[in-house]
C-alpha cells in the first residue's frame, strides 16, 4: 500500500534526498553510449570546450534526478507516470566525483477532470552539488492516485 497519495502533495511540501555521488567511469560510460560529445568523454578535449574540462551529460543528469525522485518518494506513492516535462535547465557543469542532492518541491496540485481516482502534481526538482550550487532544475507534473475517489 502506498504512503503517499494525491491528497499528501500540497504545494510546498519538500521531500529531499541524496547524496549521490557522480562517478567518472558512469558519467563516461554514459556518454559513450547515449551523448559521445568531447566534454563528456575526453578530459583533454573538453579542456577546450565552452565547458573548460570534463562535464556530465545533461541527459545522464536527467537519469540521475529520476532516481534520485523514486528513491525519495515515488517508488512509496500511487504515482501513475508523468504526461511529459515542462522544462529543463542545466545550470552548472557537473563534474566526476561531484556528490548531488535532490529537492523536490510540489508546487500546485489539481483533480482530474476526466479521472475521479487520479491528479496531478507539479513538481519543481532541483539538483545541487556539494558547495550548495543549484546545477540542475526540472518541472514536470507527476499523476498520482486519489487515496479517495471524488464524488461525482
Amino acid at each position: 500500500m502506498p504512503q503517499f497519495h494525491w491528497e499528501d502533495f500540497t504545494p510546498g511540501r519538500v521531500f529531499e534526498h541524496g547524496p549521490r555521488r557522480v562517478p567518472r567511469g558512469e558519467m563516461v560510460a554514459f556518454a559513450a553510449e547515449f551523448d559521445p560529445q568531447p566534454m563528456h568523454l575526453d578530459e583533454a578535449a573538453a579542456e577546450h570546450t565552452m565547458l573548460g574540462g570534463l562535464a556530465a551529460s545533461g541527459w545522464y543528469l536527467c537519469c540521475i534526478l529520476m532516481r534520485m525522485c523514486t528513491d525519495a518518494f515515488v517508488l512509496d506513492s500511487s504515482s501513475m507516470g508523468a504526461p511529459g516535462v515542462d522544462e529543463v535547465r542545466w545550470l552548472l557543469p557537473v563534474r566526476p566525483d561531484d556528490e548531488l542532492s535532490l529537492r523536490a518541491t510540489v508546487l500546485d496540485t489539481r483533480a482530474s477532470k476526466s479521472r475521479p481516482d487520479m491528479g496531478f502534481v507539479r513538481f519543481e526538482f532541483e539538483l545541487f552539488n556539494a558547495p550548495g550550487q543549484r546545477v540542475m532544475t526540472l518541472t514536470t507534473m507527476l499523476m498520482m492516485g486519489r487515496r479517495e475517489r471524488a464524488v461525482s
